[in-house]
């Protein structure tokens, strides 16, 4: 085993979720796994991933330099950092609250593997095997059809090489705004401005809806907003100058 990775997904958050996993053999055989739920959360299909990907580890023979990687801070920093202090507290946070998804941590707990660590990885950053996992979980949360490997050599697809690296950032943005929308989430703000990389004075006096890209961002109340895929198809920026990133 030279390889493992995992990731989850969810539209809505909570609403229909889906998860991915991959491992990768030193042969190049690839097996993956999915699964979905028709109710849950992001992170609980992050949790869930890892999980299947460490029942799976405790019976194969493993490189010694082996990690999962996975972009869920949530999942490195529950597994490594915050589980101890929530089984002291009784599975309660810092602020006395019930720990969210107990019952998948405390699995993860038992499942763990002394030595495999969690490497983080940057999602949608050309990272091959992160990617495929994205697939795989967004896949399954629609209820889209995939082939999942099954022990056949895969090629890894090649991490993109764009340029230049301001095009890579870019792209990687409008694919974050195009899950923002997806989801429905709201945005501060600030977290608005720093998506549209536009100054946050600039933003503060808006009180309408305005066009960036091809997204509607909309008002909400307590000053977040909301992106909403323009489905006009007509690229004019309204209120906003062409090209702008």
């Amino acid at each position: 085993m030279v390889a493992a990775a995992c990731d989850g997904a969810c539209s809505g958050n909570p609403g229909p979720g889906g998860w991915g996993a991959l491992l990768r053999f030193d042969d190049g055989s690839v097996q993956e796994f999915g699964g979905a739920e028709a109710n849950t959360t992001n992170n609980r299909m992050e949790l869930t991933a890892a999980l299947t990907l460490l029942e799976r580890l405790a019976v194969l023979p493993r490189h010694p330099d082996l990690s999962i990687r996975t972009d869920s801070k949530y999942l490195i920093d529950g597994f490594s950092k915050w589980i101890n202090g929530w089984k002291r507290k009784g599975w309660r946070t810092a602020s006395g609250s019930p720990v969210l998804n107990r019952d998948l941590w405390e699995a993860l707990d038992g499942a763990r593997i002394q030595g495999l660590p969690l490497t983080y990885v940057k999602g949608h950053s050309g990272d091959p095997d992160n990617d495929r996992c994205d697939v795989i979980a967004v896949a399954f949360s629609k209820g889209n059809p995939i082939q999942l490997a099954a022990g056949e050599v895969v090629e890894a697809a090649p991490a993109l090489d764009l340029a230049p690296p301001a095009l890579q950032q870019l792209l990687t943005r409008l694919d974050l705004a195009d899950r923002l929308a997806e989801g429905d989430y709201g945005l501060s703000l600030m977290e608005l401005a720093q998506l549209v990389e536009k100054p946050l004075k600039t933003l503060e006096g808006r009180d309408g809806p305005w066009r960036w890209r091809d997204w509607q961002v909309l008002p909400l109340d307590e000053g977040r907003w909301r992106l909403r895929r323009d489905a006009s198809g007509s690229g004019e920026p309204q209120g906003e100058e062409r090209g702008d990133g």
